[in-house]
C-alpha cells in the first residue's frame, strides 16, 4: 500500500508537471473562449472574432454598463444573435486571458496563475483598468477623453499592446501618450499622427467611397449573400410548420402555440427585409466600373470645382476624435513599432483583411486605383494608377466620364528598364486622371523581360466646362 501511494503522488507530481509545461506553451485546457480558437492543440487568435472582443473592452472602458453592452449587441445582432446576456459580458471581462494569462483551477482554494501563454488581445493596464471600472457606477460614468490607437499599439521591446494615458492642461488642452510599464516605454500620440498624415486623406475619400458605393456590393457578397438568406428563410418556414403540427396533435396549449408562432413569425419578417435590402442593391446595379468612375469623377471634381470638392467633403480635421477612433478602428488591424536609439517610429500599419482582400481583388482585375510616384517634367509628383481593363470596358467609363466633362485619352509608353514614360500632352493647364496600362502585363510579361509596355492616359483640360446644369450632379450621382 505505502509503494502505490508513493506512487500515486508521484504520478500526480508528473501530471501536474506536464500539465503547467503545456499551458506554458499555449495549451489551454479549455474550450476556447470567443476571440480565440484552438489550432494545433494551441489556444490562438481568432481574428473573426476578436474585434468583437476588443469592442467589449473598449465600450466598458468608456462607461458602458454590462446590461447596456448586452443590449446594444443584441439590437445589432451581433454574430447573429439575439440572446447576448450583461453575465456573458462580464465573464469576458473577467477572463484572464484576453491579457494573455491564464488561471488554472480558477474555483479551487489554490488556483496557478500563469502569465503570457498566450497571444493577448487587449492589454494589461486596459484589462486592470475595466477591473477598476466596476468599483465606479458603469451606468452613470463616462469617459471624456478618447485614444485614438488604444489597442492598436504594440510594444517595440516586448510586443505587448500598450497602455494610454493623458494629461489635461490648464488651457484645457489634451495630450495623449501610449506607453509599456515593464519596457519604460512612452512616447506621444503625435508620432503616429505624423505618420498617418502622409495618407490620411486617402484613406478619408476612400472611406467615403466604401461606404456610398463600395459597402452595399461587399455586404450583398459576404455579409448576407442572398442564397443564404433564402435559406434561412425557408428553414423558419419549415419551422412555422411544425409548430402548427404540434399544436394540432395537442403538444401545445393555444397560449404557448402564439408564442412559438409570433417569434418564428418575427425571425421571419426580419430575414425577409433583409432579403430585400439584398434585393435593392441588386436593382442599384452597381458593379465594380462604378467604384473606378466615381474615384475618377472626385478626382476631377476636386480639380474643376475645388471650391466645392471642398465644401462637400469631409477631412479627417473636420472628424471629432470619436469619428477618427471609429475610423482607425475598423480598418486598421495593428500598427507596428520600432525603436531607432531612444526613438519609437512606426515600421508598419497592418489593415484589416475584411477590408484589404476585397479592395486587392478590385486592384488586381482593374477597379480600384493606387498613387503611385512620377517626375512630371522636373518635378516629381504622383499619378493614380489602375491595372489592365479590356478595351471596352475602358471605352465605356470613358463615354460615361464624357457625360459631365470633357475628358480626353492619349496613350504613351513605358520604358522597362528605364522605368520612365514617353507621351505627348497638352502640358499647359492639363491634369492627368489616371494611367493604365493597354495589355495585361502580369500575364503577357511575368519576368520583365519585354523592353516597353504601352499605357492609356486621361487627363483633362482647365478649359473644359463641367457639362451639367446642376453641380450636385457630379457629387452625388453617377452617369
Amino acid at each position: 500500500m505505502s509503494v502505490s501511494q508513493n506512487e500515486i503522488e508521484r504520478t500526480s507530481e508528473r501530471t501536474k508537471v506536464g500539465l503547467a509545461g503545456a499551458i506554458k506553451s499555449g495549451h489551454i485546457p479549455h474550450v476556447a473562449p470567443l476571440g480565440y480558437k484552438h489550432e494545433d492543440k494551441k489556444l490562438v487568435i481568432d481574428y473573426s472574432t476578436k474585434d468583437i472582443v476588443v469592442r467589449i473592452f473598449d465600450l466598458y472602458y468608456n462607461g458602458y454598463s454590462y446590461q447596456k453592452i448586452s443590449n446594444l449587441f443584441n439590437e445589432e445582432k451581433v454574430l447573429g444573435k439575439d440572446n447576448w446576456r450583461d453575465s456573458t459580458i462580464q465573464t469576458i471581462l473577467e477572463n484572464e486571458i484576453y491579457k494573455g494569462d491564464f488561471v488554472h483551477g480558477k474555483r479551487t482554494k489554490h488556483p496557478t496563475y500563469y502569465e503570457d501563454v498566450v497571444e493577448p488581445i487587449i492589454s494589461k493596464e486596459m484589462w486592470s483598468d475595466c477591473q477598476v471600472q466596476k468599483k465606479k457606477n458603469s451606468r452613470s460614468y463616462q469617459r471624456t477623453l478618447t485614444y485614438l490607437y488604444l489597442q492598436k499599439l504594440k510594444c517595440p521591446k516586448c510586443n505587448r499592446i500598450l497602455g494610454g494615458k493623458a494629461t489635461t492642461k490648464k488651457n484645457g488642452n489634451s495630450y495623449f501618450y501610449y506607453y509599456c510599464n515593464d519596457c519604460k516605454i512612452e512616447f506621444k500620440e503625435k508620432v503616429i499622427n505624423d505618420y498617418f498624415n502622409q495618407f490620411i486623406s486617402e484613406l478619408v475619400e476612400y472611406n467615403s467611397v466604401v461606404n456610398q458605393f463600395f459597402l452595399p456590393m461587399i455586404k450583398q457578397k459576404f455579409d448576407e449573400p442572398k442564397e443564404q438568406l433564402e435559406k434561412e428563410i425557408k428553414e423558419q418556414n419549415n419551422k412555422l410548420e411544425r409548430i402548427k403540427k404540434a399544436y394540432i396533435n395537442g403538444v401545445f396549449e393555444l397560449k404557448e402555440y402564439n408564442e412559438e408562432k409570433k417569434i418564428v413569425e418575427t425571425a421571419i419578417s426580419e430575414l425577409q427585409n433583409k432579403l430585400e435590402t439584398t434585393d435593392c442593391t441588386e436593382e442599384l446595379k452597381f458593379t465594380p466600373k462604378d467604384i473606378l468612375l466615381k474615384r475618377d469623377i472626385d478626382f476631377i471634381n476636386k480639380v474643376k470645382l475645388e471650391k466645392e470638392y471642398q465644401a462637400r467633403t469631409k477631412t479627417w480635421k473636420d472628424y471629432t476624435r470619436q469619428e477618427q477612433a471609429e475610423l482607425i478602428m475598423k480598418y486598421v488591424n495593428d500598427i507596428e513599432l520600432a525603436l531607432v536609439g531612444s526613438e519609437v517610429i512606426v515600421n508598419q500599419i497592418n489593415f484589416r483583411d475584411s477590408i484589404c482582400k476585397p479592395c486587392q481583388e478590385l486592384y488586381d482585375n482593374g477597379y480600384i486605383d493606387t498613387t503611385k510616384p512620377m517626375i512630371l517634367g522636373n518635378v516629381l509628383g504622383s499619378v493614380r494608377f489602375s491595372n489592365y481593363l479590356p478595351e471596352e470596358e475602358v471605352g465605356e467609363i470613358i463615354m460615361r466620364l464624357r457625360q459631365y466633362y470633357d475628358v480626353h485619352y492619349t496613350e504613351a509608353i513605358y520604358y522597362v528598364d528605364k522605368q520612365m514614360f514617353y507621351f505627348n500632352y497638352a502640358e499647359d493647364n492639363s491634369a492627368i486622371v489616371r494611367v493604365f496600362p493597354l495589355e495585361d502585363y502580369y500575364k503577357l510579361d511575368p519576368d520583365n523581360k519585354m523592353e516597353t509596355y504601352r499605357f492609356g492616359i486621361l487627363y483633362i483640360n482647365e478649359e473644359d466646362k463641367f457639362q451639367m446644369q446642376e453641380i450636385d450632379t457630379a457629387f452625388y450621382y453617377i452617369p
